[in-house]
């Protein structure tokens, strides 16, 4: 049994967004060291980047990026902060973040808390000379009157400490917000973000939602191919609701972990299938196991990314799933994990 899986149930016995609170604490106080080595076999090149591996921690964990160093030192390839909004909001009343422990699941409805891009943008200039691939993830204030010059300008202010910028448009949590991944809305979206990005400025990816249909995803599709989009995050949590036992399956929100994972890989195959491979792809949703993050690889995705699991595997989570992609690639006679992608 490993120290996470002894420490979990006094762990489980604080309230979900408090104990959150206390890890974010205890990665503060951690010491500083150099990155951990990855097996050169899982180095990969995205959207001209070179990630050291393809396991990634997903934007929601380290909201106004406070700790990027030390998730790097727990073995992920990259880090993605946020979502951060141009100015601090409060998201939305608690309780907001339900642990369903028989579903290996969680539900949130944060809403974008977070304490704006400024503050964020402080503590990443402090961070900029040193090693490991760090994202950010942007979106748009809840009370904002024009939520594309939102995101636009979060281009402009984060360009210049993010190794790649998302675009959320995918949360559940802000009302209208989905609305963004229309054809027309996402189409204006997408100008006004290359418009703001500066000369030589990092690649941009889209967050969409699993929540879509056929003509939805052929849409965006389209359009990313037509904007030359640097990727494609495939998904956010869902609405929909399968079969689940907790006590708290009823609550509203945003769905992650164990009971996305058909769904996610199910728009991971779609979206590989629209774009014809022209367009890198990034998995997330339900992947806590180096056999989950194989099968979206070998499904098109270059990239994994993954926070719910965290919930429930420990700290150790994104070592143990590269160790286990190693064996994978050996198994299947596979020199590197690009020679991989895409493979199924």
């Amino acid at each position: 049994m490993s120290l996470y899986a002894a420490l979990r149930p006094l762990v489980f016995t604080l309230e979900a967004e408090r104990a959150h609170r206390a890890t974010i604490r205890a990665l503060r106080l951690r010491p500083r060291t150099g990155l951990p080595a990855s097996d050169p076999r899982l180095a990969i090149e995205v959207a001209g980047l070179r990630f050291p591996n393809p396991v990634g921690l997903a934007a929601g964990f380290d909201k106004d990026a406070q700790v990027p160093d030390a998730i790097l030192a727990l073995g992920f390839g990259f880090a993605e902060v946020g979502t951060l909004t141009p100015f601090p909001q409060p998201g939305n009343p608690r309780p907001r973040l339900f642990r369903l422990v028989e579903d290996r699941a969680v539900i949130n409805r944060m809403g974008f808390n977070n304490g704006g891009q400024a503050a964020a943008l402080e503590r990443l200039l402090r961070r900029n000379d040193r090693p490991g691939i760090v994202g950010v993830n942007i979106g748009a204030n809840k009370d904002a009157v024009d939520r594309i010059a939102d995101y636009a300008n979060g281009v402009r202010v984060m360009a210049g400490v993010a190794r790649y910028l998302t675009v959320n448009i995918s949360s559940p949590n802000t009302p209208g917000l989905r609305a963004l991944q229309d054809r027309g809305a996402l189409t204006a979206l997408l100008d006004a973000v290359t418009a703001a990005r500066p000369a030589g400025g990092p690649p941009v990816f889209l967050k969409v939602a699993p929540d879509l249909e056929p003509a939805d995803i052929d849409d965006i599709a389209e359009i990313a191919a037509a904007q030359r989009l640097d990727g494609l995050i495939v998904s956010n949590t869902t609405i929909s609701r399968p079969p689940l036992r907790s006590r708290h399956a009823g609550e509203s929100g945003g769905l992650s972990g164990a009971p996305l994972r058909d769904l996610a890989q199910q728009r991971l195959v779609d979206f590989r299938k629209a774009t014809g491979g022209a367009i890198p792809l990034i998995a997330a949703g339900g992947i806590a196991s180096a056999a989950d993050a194989y099968a979206r690889i070998r499904a098109g995705a270059s990239l994994v990314q993954l926070y719910s699991a965290l919930v429930y595997e420990g700290p150790g989570l994104a070592r143990r799933i590269n160790a286990g992609l190693v064996e994978l690639l050996d198994r299947d006679g596979f020199a590197t994990i690009a020679d991989a992608v895409g493979r199924g």
